[in-house]
């Protein structure tokens, strides 16, 4: 299949720092790709090199067959880009400025713009000035997909989105897969990208740590076991599970005539199924597979990745505002 990009020995360094050490990674043409990080991982720092926003230090980058650096305008109106840091002209109105992008971008289809708006629920006949957050980003979103662009970049898209308008827009994103357009999305948030996304990598202190499938990830994700069986000791419970392949964090909640344990499960169950076969079972909870903590485990535990007040920390220098 078709690469739509293609990164190799990719680095960038501001001043002494270097924020990309070397990155690697393919998105095939179709498809959807999501690159998961803490912020700060260098997320934004790749989009904005894969684009020619800024130069990279090292390495090879292809985008739709061009390098960026020599696309020019035409590679351009081949790319719709929603950035991190939306900054939009404050003077006219949301539909005043998605003409000024459609001049630029290329040919929207009538009534597409519209359509758009009408999806996300925003009043295009506003200043913008008066917008809030989430309506701005509704906007950039409008002007990265109204021209359908063969390759969509999307730096962090739901931010500021409430709950119904995200489903909306992963159904958009569903939506231009379908017809043949690639999807290169970037988030902090694993759940959101889990949903949309074919591929994943994940991103961490400007390396990438693994790239494989959400269902290959959901394959070696960790799950919770609880269960109670009769008829054997706590002892002979945990030293039975103690062999099977994967499972972890053995503990003893009660004892007794029978027994009831706590366990994590890490990768595939069939070996635990086997295992339990011999007990007899009075109650058995297995929890759905939970991505987000194997991904933590993926970033090392070091507490970028950990879920809290929703703080952004900003990549050095290249996270700064950009114009839509």
């Amino acid at each position: 299949m078709e690469s739509a990009i293609t990164v190799e020995g990719l680095r960038k360094s501001f001043g002494s720092r270097e924020v990309l050490h070397g990155i690697d990674f393919q998105v095939q043409a179709g498809s959807v790709f999501g690159v998961i990080g803490p912020n700060g991982a260098g997320k934004t720092t790749t989009m904005r090199c894969l684009l020619d926003i800024i130069r990279p230090s090292a390495g090879t980058l292809r985008v739709l067959g061009q390098d960026p650096r020599h696309g020019g305008p035409g590679l351009r109106r081949r790319i719709g880009y929603l950035p991190g840091e939306l900054t939009l002209e404050a003077r006219v109105t949301g539909r005043r400025l998605l003409d000024h992008y459609e001049a630029v971008s290329g040919p929207v289809s009538p009534g597409r713009i519209d359509e758009l708006a009408e999806r996300l629920n925003l009043d295009l006949d506003r200043h913008t000035r008066k917008l809030s957050k989430g309506n701005k980003q509704k906007l950039g979103l409008i002007q990265a997909f109204m021209h359908e662009p063969e390759l969509l970049v999307l730096d962090e898209p739901t931010s500021g989105l409430d709950p119904l308008v995200q489903q909306e827009f992963l159904a958009m994103v569903q939506e231009a897969r379908d017809r043949g357009q690639t999807v290169f999305l970037s988030s902090h948030v694993l759940s959101e990208v889990q949903q949309a996304a074919d591929e994943v990598a994940i991103l961490r202190d400007g390396r990438i740590v693994t790239v494989a499938t959400v269902d290959a990830l959901r394959e070696s994700a960790v799950r919770h076991l609880r269960f109670t069986a009769s008829g054997i000791t706590a002892d002979d419970a945990g030293a039975l599970l103690g062999r099977v392949p994967g499972v972890g964090g053995v503990e003893v909640l009660t004892a007794g005539d029978g027994v009831e344990l706590t366990a994590v499960l890490e990768g595939s169950i069939g070996p635990l199924v086997q295992a339990l076969s011999r007990l007899e079972l009075t109650d058995l909870v297995l929890e759905e597979p939970d991505l987000e903590e194997s991904v933590l485990r993926l970033y090392g535990n070091n507490g970028n990745g950990r879920r809290g007040n929703g703080s952004r920390r900003r990549e050095p220098q290249e996270e700064g505002s950009s114009h839509a």
